[in-house]
């Protein structure tokens, strides 16, 4: 068993298109307007933005969550919650040994709250 897909909402379609292609750095995968879905690609597992979609909180992996932080901030992002440790990786259950987890949560386009990870040394 796989996930296969999640949904975001989003109200506007153009700028959220916009917003996860610059977080993401790839353009969409899929566009069916009408009815309004957008797809985008994230390793495997679709991304749908949706009108009708209910509002996740979504987790993405980057590599520099304070860099990732601070380019969404300049770009006019709203940043909820500064880079800082969740815990450290002991073992390799949730990610590599000896890594500490980061989390910084910014909102999207469309006012949903958005979490960026990094496992770093």
């Amino acid at each position: 068993m796989g996930l296969v897909q999640v949904a975001q909402h989003a109200e506007d379609l153009d700028r959220a298109a916009a917003f996860y292609t610059d977080v993401l750095g790839a353009p969409p995968t899929a566009r069916f307007d009408p009815p309004g879905l957008l797809f985008f690609d994230l390793d495997g597992v679709r991304l749908l933005l949706d009108v009708g979609a209910p509002s996740s909180l979504l987790y993405l992996r980057v590599p520099d969550v304070a860099a990732a932080t601070e380019r969404l901030r300049a770009r006019g992002v709203v940043v909820e919650s500064e880079p800082h440790v969740i815990f450290r990786h002991e073992d390799d259950t949730l990610g590599p040994a000896g890594t500490d987890e980061w989390h910084a949560f910014v909102r999207d386009s469309e006012g949903n709250l958005l979490g960026l990870v990094s496992q770093l040394p």
